[in-house]
């Protein structure tokens, strides 16, 4: 119900979800840490092919596995021994808008900026020994950036023109410092992402019942 009042023929709400990985530049890891996501997108038709796409990720992650004792360090965090792993995971609300292009074979070339606001970040320690797991979570919020921004560009495949499924791919290249006072530590994240319209086709029928049939 909620769905359908948001869709009309030249809106499109849905539901956006996925799984991202994602790297900082400028530290001594490169090796990308991989999360899920999820949130709510809105495609406005602005003429024939061309949609203006925004929305928000309410759960998203960007970040980095496995860091070194150099980034450790530069993380703000107390270094705990070198038996496990070290994770930075920061939360943010990605919010992206998009120039949307659809061609008659219902590929979709999207890009533009996308911003981000920073709501939660801390390293995790992780460390497994026969049947013993430890996790130790230490907050280090204050140390990055509270606001990102950058550029996104992705390709992706609608299976319908109409209020259906969509996937794709994009990817994410940030242009702030993650760490405050830490210059070439920026954010980038490859992203496998599902589109799934709420009420699009029900609100799509009920637009062409309302049409004047001129027969």
């Amino acid at each position: 119900m909620f769905g359908e009042k948001l869709n009309s023929p030249n809106i499109e709400f849905g539901l956006e979800g996925g799984y991202n990985w994602s790297d900082i530049s400028g530290l001594e890891s490169s090796n990308r840490l991989g999360t899920f996501n999820l949130g709510f997108y809105f495609d406005f038709k602005l003429k024939n092919q061309l949609y203006l796409y925004t929305g928000v990720l309410v759960k998203s992650n960007l970040g980095i596995d496995d860091l070194s004792l150099s980034d450790v360090e530069a993380s703000g965090i107390d270094y705990i021994d070198d038996q496990g792993s070290y994770s930075q995971r920061i939360n943010y609300f990605l919010v992206p808008a998009f120039a949307k292009y659809v061609f008659d074979n219902k590929i979709y070339v999207e890009a533009g900026p996308q911003f981000g606001l920073r709501y939660k970040a801390f390293v995790e320690y992780y460390y497994e020994n026969d049947e013993v797991e430890i996790r130790i979570r230490q907050e280090n919020k204050n140390n990055i950036n509270p606001i990102e921004a950058g550029a996104g560009l992705g390709v992706g495949y609608k299976f319908s023109k109409t209020g259906g499924l969509s996937v794709g791919v994009k990817f994410f290249q940030g242009f702030v410092n993650v760490y405050k006072g830490n210059s070439n530590t920026k954010n980038n994240s490859l992203f496998l992402k599902m589109n799934l319209p709420i009420g699009a086709k029900k609100s799509a029928n009920k637009h062409n019942e309302m049409e004047p049939n001129n027969n």
